[in-house]
């Protein structure tokens, strides 16, 4: 039988599939379902800080007592830190697989006290589920991504658990952007994330939110960033997120050098249920194969362990498919 054991984060995984941040990690109750439906780990629900902030302001309106609105703001984000450092305790008490704390940040201020919290809450690892909008013509590409790093640096230095950064696809230059975070002893990255993403409803002529689960043709872009990133920043772990519908997926990650897979959109839609399946799919295949465990073909088919690495780059669309009408 294959042995599935991997290391992600420097944590001690019975398999390389975690269930990613999102509804189905808002509860003890469900990552204990998760668990026993054979998750390597989870991801906690995120905590937003655009939540946090704008659920402030609400309560706080403006009593004309800057004061007392400094007060309730204050409270009201302590209480829901407080909520979610008890999710924390709760899980760790209630499970023996992994649990990784998340937060998702739009600035790197209020972050950094609360990641010693988390980590004093029993967290095994922290996520850091960040996105700056580059809505600023007069701002570089390279600023906008030093807040990225100078974000890595503060937290390295305040915690000691592990840090991913789970990343968007936006960026110039994501292998640059992921050595930069390396440098700052970052841990691992999640490629990629899925942001909200706006719609036009134009029946009612309103802005609306565009489809929120991933399909699995979107495998592609992840594919191919995780195949060229592990072999250009080899001591960085990668998750592999966006597209991982079943267990052929899980494969070709793990194949293009991810250490790991998160699971979201196909289970929302199958349920915890389906995880056994997704895993005795690699399972079959590695026992068909003669691999004996991960280690043995991980990244066997990433940019560096190929005969033709090009073969990953954009530029052969046109050589491969010129001749299709």
């Amino acid at each position: 039988m294959a042995d599935l054991n991997v290391k992600y984060l420097g944590l001690s995984l019975r398999n390389p599939l975690i269930v990613s941040s999102s509804g189905l990690t808002d509860s003890v109750k469900k990552v204990k379902e998760a668990e026993e439906a054979g998750a390597g780990a989870v991801v906690l629900k995120s905590l937003f800080e655009e939540q946090l902030s704008y659920e402030a302001g609400l309560y706080a309106g403006d009593s004309g007592y800057p004061e007392a609105n400094d007060y309730v703001i204050n409270y009201t984000k302590n209480n829901s830190v407080d909520q979610y450092l008890s999710l924390i305790e709760d899980a760790k008490a209630a499970l023996n697989i992994p649990v990784i704390a998340s937060v998702n940040c739009i600035s790197a201020n209020d972050w950094i006290g609360f990641s010693e919290k988390i980590e004093a809450a029993g967290a095994d690892a922290l996520e850091i589920n960040v996105y700056f909008i580059p809505s600023d013509k007069e701002k570089s590409s390279f600023e906008q991504e030093k807040l990225y790093c100078e974000l890595a640096e503060k937290l390295k230095q305040t915690i000691s658990i592990p840090v991913s950064f789970k990343l968007g696809r936006q960026f110039s230059n994501i292998l640059n952007l992921v050595n930069r975070l390396y440098h700052r002893k970052v841990e691992g990255v999640v490629l990629f994330n899925r942001f909200y993403e706006p719609d036009i409803d134009i029946d009612n002529l309103k802005i609306r939110h565009a489809e929120v689960f991933s399909s699995p043709s979107e495998i592609r872009q992840t594919l191919r960033w995780v195949g060229i990133l592990s072999n250009s920043v080899k001591h960085v772990d990668i998750a592999a997120s966006t597209g991982v519908h079943d267990g052929e997926s899980i494969i070709k990650m793990l194949l293009a050098g991810a250490s790991a897979v998160q699971v979201c959109s196909v289970l929302y839609k199958k349920g915890f249920g389906y995880i056994p399946d997704m895993l005795s799919s690699l399972e079959g295949w590695m026992d068909d194969k003669g691999f004996k465990n991960i280690a043995d073909f991980r990244a066997k088919l990433n940019y560096g362990n190929i005969p033709d690495p090009s073969l990953y780059e954009r530029s052969q669309f046109m050589k491969y498919f010129s001749g299709h009408h």
